[in-house]
Parts: structure tokens; C-alpha cells; sequence
């Protein structure tokens, strides 16, 4: 099943190929190392994701009609999971983003992983960029 995003379909092929968990769970902590540092002014009201037990903060910036995003968290896991979508939304336009289909994230197979908070935590981050995308969509 296609995301709607090739970075991310990309992401998803790669977690779906392992059958060990844990190897999943290194892979989003990987990705947590690899997300460059978030300016501190990120860490604002209307960046802030609701919904998640981590604070976690994420801001889209427009560039030629296309999102480039940044973001950080404060927990190492949902900073891999925040990545994950930065690295697979990066690129895309707001439409785009908008029409991503969550459904990808079952084929994470990292619901096995994650805590139920976590998994939720993971939808609400998904939900958060749509909506700022679509915010932005409508003031361009």
C-alpha cells in the first residue's frame, strides 16, 4: 500500500523487511540521532503536538511551494518516530500531505514495539503536520 509519499513508502519497505522488533525499535532510534537540532523558538504553543505524552514540537516551512519541516521531542523514541514523518513528509506539498494515508503506519510493524501512548502519540504527530500543512495550504 502506497503512503502517498516515496520517501516514506521507502521508510515503511525498510521496517516492514525486518521481522525482529527490536531491530525495528534501533532503526527509530537511529533516525532520532539523525534529526538535526531544532532552533529553540521552534518550542512554541502552535507547534506543540497535542495528545502525546512526550512534548514534542513541529513546524513546516514553505519553500517554492514545498514543506520542509523541522521538529524535536524530548523522548528519543518519539523523536525517531517525529523523524520518520519529517523524513518522509520532507518534500512534499501541503496537498500532498494532507492526503498521506495513516494506514501506513500498521505496516510499520512497529505497533509491536511501541506502547499504546506511543502508537497514539505517533497518529496525533501524523495529524499535527496535516493540519499545519493544511493550514498553510489555505494562506498560499
Amino acid at each position: 500500500m502506497a503512503s502517498g509519499s516515496a520517501a516514506l513508502d521507502e521508510i515503511v519497505a525498510k521496517l516492514k523487511g525486518s521481522s525482529d522488533p527490536k531491530r525495528r525499535y534501533e532503526y527509530v532510534l537511529w533516525l532520532a540521532k539523525k534529526l538535526p537540532p531544532a532552533p529553540a523558538e521552534l518550542q512554541c504553543e502552535s507547534n506543540r503536538v497535542k495528545g502525546c505524552v512526550s512534548q514534542v514540537f513541529v513546524q513546516p516551512q514553505l519553500d517554492e511551494g514545498l514543506l520542509q519541516w523541522q521538529g524535536d521531542a524530548d523522548a528519543q523514541i518519539t523523536k525517531g518516530l517525529l523523524a520518520l514523518l519529517i523524513t518522509g513528509l520532507n518534500g512534499l506539498s501541503a496537498a500532498e500531505v494532507v492526503a498521506v494515508d495513516p494506514s501506513f503506519m500498521a505496516e510499520t510493524g512497529l505497533q509491536a514495539s511501541l506502547t499504546p501512548s506511543r502508537a497514539n502519540g505517533f497518529l496525533n504527530i501524523l495529524r499535527h503536520m496535516q493540519a499545519q500543512a493544511a493550514a498553510l495550504a489555505a494562506t498560499a
